[in-house]
């Protein structure tokens, strides 16, 4: 008998933003970012059978994102690479270069996170950020798919030849996951990426983020997928879980963990107030819902909430989102080597390998090497 469930992208998480640890707010130095620390988990995920890896983005406490992804391809077989670029961080042509020359090394095992919040240390009104954000989307596509970047806007203003920025990626380029939750920042998903990313939510909330995106998404006469991002903790039985989920935070400084969450560059975004929103109707032991436990919020900034339990409640509650739509689970948990092999070993069996790339035809299983700059285009 087959109980597997199709249609998941299920993916782990690369902690090269320096946040890995095994007790929350108790520094480790073996924890810290370092290529040895992270390239070695996402071997690990590889080998293990998850389909893509997120690689974010933070200046202050993080390794380069595309410099990592870089150096990671020749030491992974099978497993994807969710990269987020920070719009405006690089002049965009060279950025379409740069993600081209990627997709070209990794054959095609690239998706791009969009993430549109500040540059280290500057500050740029939410609107304009966004706005300069549709813009890099349009170069950016521009490059992939047409014969010249032929641009003008109110932040950039291009004509150039795109010969060399051709992508290994058919039919537009790599895939582009995108987390957001103001108006402009969903409009921005609806009219040019492919996968809306959630932070953990009631299954309740989670729906109408769905809903709302479905129909912003029809305005443009265009369909998004979706995704959760969210922490995991599974074990054997459910008490063994949350007795794990309690010792995470029990040696944590609440002070200490404040401070942990605001020296992130997005602490102060709307996803992160909804995070606190999510643990502030949760109960004594921080569960907002069975099995949705938001005390990793405590001490970190973003995604701030884990399903927890047993491996069929685990199985069970991520089905029950994608019951209501969601194809992506970017996943993760600590310390974050344990915790990938924990849930390999428990859930991932269950559900089929799907990478979103085939399955929204970006590479065909028998896609060619094409040449650098001669790849087919729309």
């Amino acid at each position: 008998m087959n109980d597997k469930t199709e249609g998941a992208e299920i993916s782990w998480f690369a902690p090269i933003c320096d946040g890995d640890d095994q007790l929350l707010g108790l520094r480790d130095d073996q924890y810290k970012s370092s290529w040895e620390n992270t390239s070695k988990i996402i071997k690990t995920a590889d080998e293990l059978g998850y389909a893509n890896v997120l690689c974010p983005s933070s200046y202050q406490v993080g390794q380069d994102t595309l410099s990592f992804v870089a150096a990671m391809t020749s030491i992974t077989q099978n497993i994807n690479f969710l990269a987020a670029i920070r719009c405006g961080e690089l002049h965009p042509p060279m950025l379409a270069r740069t993600i081209a020359t990627l997709d070209h090394i990794l054959k095609g095992r690239l998706t791009l996170n969009i993430i549109s919040s500040n540059l280290p240390g500057m500050q740029m009104d939410s609107l304009d950020r966004y706005a300069r954000s549709r813009e890099v989307i349009q170069i950016l596509k521009q490059a992939w798919t047409a014969d010249e970047i032929n641009f003008k806007g109110d932040f950039y203003n291009f004509q150039l030849p795109t010969a060399p920025v051709k992508p290994y990626q058919q039919n537009g380029g790599p895939l582009l996951y995108f987390g957001g939750y103001s108006e402009a920042g969903v409009d921005l998903c609806a009219e040019f990426c492919d996968v809306y990313l959630m932070w953990p939510d009631t299954l309740k909330k989670i729906k109408g983020f769905i809903d709302n995106m479905k129909q912003k998404a029809a305005h443009y006469s265009r369909e998004v997928r979706f995704g959760l991002r969210v922490h995991v903790i599974v074990r054997e039985t459910e008490r063994e879980a949350q007795e794990y989920a309690h010792r995470l935070i029990s040696k944590l400084d609440l002070k200490l963990g404040t401070e942990i969450k605001n020296r992130a560059q997005d602490a102060q975004s709307l996803g992160v107030a909804m995070q606190s929103e999510l643990r502030a109707i949760s109960d004594k032991d921080f569960y907002a819902e069975p099995n949705l436990w938001t005390g990793i919020g405590l001490a970190r900034s973003g995604c701030g909430a884990a399903i927890v339990g047993n491996p069929d409640q685990v199985y069970q509650k991520l089905k029950a989102y994608m019951d209501l739509g969601v194809s992506a689970f970017i996943l993760s948990g600590y310390p974050h080597q344990n915790e990938c092999e924990h849930f390999a070993k428990y859930v991932l069996p269950r559900f089929e390998k799907t990478h979103l790339p085939q399955l929204m035809g970006r590479v065909p299983s028998s896609t060619p090497d094409t040449p650098l700059g001669l790849a087919s285009r729309n």
